[in-house]
């Protein structure tokens, strides 16, 4: 099982600035013209540890060693401070669903997780492939500062609520931080000591429901890979008996018996047929319902839903209560899939699977046909990866428009947004032939390609909200 422990984590002092100028979002969803941007915002923000910029006359490696040095220095400055007790953050993210009015709050927490090689027998289990160049990037960066400043995000279950009523708790009273950030999504952070007398059973509580069964990599792939890198290297230097803080890397666990939101990646490609001439070479493969207009495609695709999360009462409200008082769930709470009504999930193959083609000024929605596909889909593969979205359509561009799979792994002749209106505008104003719109990949997908082993094409998930960089650094020393 997954081995979670608390830590002391490196934190802006209260006196280094607005918080909101001092996060960032995290490395590999900043733009160039963001990562500069708010390198200016403040002298310190943590993109210049996290990202850091290219300098004019930069040597090779030159901006992985400015990190350390800037690390070191605002570490000696105060503007970074140690906790004195090791600990687990509380993290609370309450944003509004992109494309909805849908409110929620996603909560988790940050803790320290021992770094094991991925597979059934560590239970911690991927669930997409990575590439060598962000890999490269994250260890010379690793390498440098010997500090986790982005977590790996991994999500668990959590079938009594006992996690989900510990967050709840916590997250009545007041927070040590609370940041909106550019996207205003709402950032709210709490300290559990372990040892403290009223919080620390909370943290262990924490730490229990998070190792208690298997961690599914949500974000973070290239992060962990780079983290058994470094582990491994570090380890041939010296001979340790004992474990040591870089067998250990920062991670945020979120419970998925709470709403997530997983929002998709559209496709754009570049070249191909279009037109009358793809809905035609479309229809051996789907069920194609002509739409009359670009606005009536985005409609009928709608947007990515579910039930909200109700904010809890804040502290004082009525039905509030200190938090030790209760580390029990709610009796009457009911496990995930069960409850009157509720059906059955179907097999991949039998619930319904669909994509939006905007081309040549026409748009559809193509409806799989199972019988269609099933001759081409892998059968060594498992059911739950075969029958995905993602891979559907990677077998319909590979027989409608002859896009090979290393051709939409590597992003030649297939492009990616994750705006709707953009993938069709992108068509409209000739970047591409044809825009693919896909509806959001289940959570329980993910889970069930990860412990079955396997793992996703590429830009199969984009989990939203993403956690900012900053609030807790996880540097390697105990």
């Amino acid at each position: 099982m997954p081995e979670l422990r608390p830590f002391r984590a490196l934190r802006y002092d209260p006196d280094a600035g607005d918080p909101r100028d001092l996060v960032s979002p995290p490395y590999d969803v900043i733009s160039a013209d963001r990562q500069v941007a708010l390198a200016r915002r403040h002298p310190r923000n943590v993109v210049r540890l996290d990202l850091p910029l290219d300098e004019p006359g930069d040597p090779p490696d030159e901006r992985y060693r400015r990190a350390a040095r800037d690390l070191a220095a605002w570490r000696s400055d105060g503007t970074l401070r140690k906790d004195r007790q090791p600990s687990v953050y509380v993290y609370e993210q309450a944003y509004v669903v992109p494309g909805t009015s849908e409110h929620r709050a996603q909560r988790g927490f940050f803790a320290r997780l021992r770094v094991e090689e991925p597979g059934q027998a560590s239970g911690i289990l991927p669930h997409e492939r990575t590439l060598s160049g962000p890999k490269e990037d994250r260890y010379r960066l690793l390498r440098a500062t010997g500090t986790n400043a982005s977590p790996v995000v991994l999500l668990f279950e959590d079938p009594d609520g006992a996690a989900l009523h510990v967050l709840d708790v916590i997250c009545r009273g007041d927070a040590q931080v609370d940041l909106t950030d550019d996207d205003g999504v709402r950032h709210r952070v709490w300290q559990l000591p372990a040892e403290d007398p009223e919080l620390g059973p909370l943290a262990q509580a924490l730490l229990r429901a998070g190792s208690a069964g298997p961690l599914t990599i949500a974000d973070g792939h290239h992060r962990y890979e780079t983290a058994l890198r470094y582990r491994d290297e570090r380890h041939r230097d010296r001979a340790l008996d004992e474990p040591a803080p870089f067998d250990y890397l920062l991670a945020l666990l979120l419970p998925t018996d709470q709403p997530l939101a997983v929002l998709p990646t559209h496709r754009v490609v570049r070249d191909g047929i279009s037109g009358e001439a793809l809905l035609a070479a479309a229809a051996a493969l789907f069920d194609v319902e002509r739409l009359d207009s670009a606005n009536a495609l985005l409609a009928a695709m709608g947007a990515p839903g579910g039930a909200p999360v109700v904010p809890s009462a804040p502290a004082g409200a009525p039905g509030g209560t200190s938090p030790g008082a209760d580390l029990q769930p709610p009796a009457d709470r009911q496990a995930p899939g069960e409850g009157p009504g509720r059906p059955a999930d179907p097999a991949p193959a039998e619930r319904p699977h669909r994509f939006g083609l905007w081309t040549g000024g026409v748009g559809a929605i193509l409806r799989v046909r199972p019988a269609a596909f099933e001759p081409l889909l892998d059968p060594d593969a498992p059911a739950a990866l075969r029958w995905l979205d993602v891979s559907l359509l990677e077998v319909a561009l590979e027989r409608v428009l002859e896009v090979d799979r290393a051709a939409t792994a590597g992003g030649g002749r297939v492009l990616y947004t994750k705006d709707a209106a953009e993938a069709i505008a992108m068509v409209d104003r000739g970047d591409g032939v044809a825009a693919f719109l896909l509806d959001p990949t289940r959570i329980e997908d993910v889970l069930r390609v990860a412990a079955a082993g396997a793992v996703m094409p590429q830009k199969s998930t984009y989990f939203y909200p993403k956690q900012v960089t900053g609030l807790v650094l996880n540097p390697h020393e105990w």
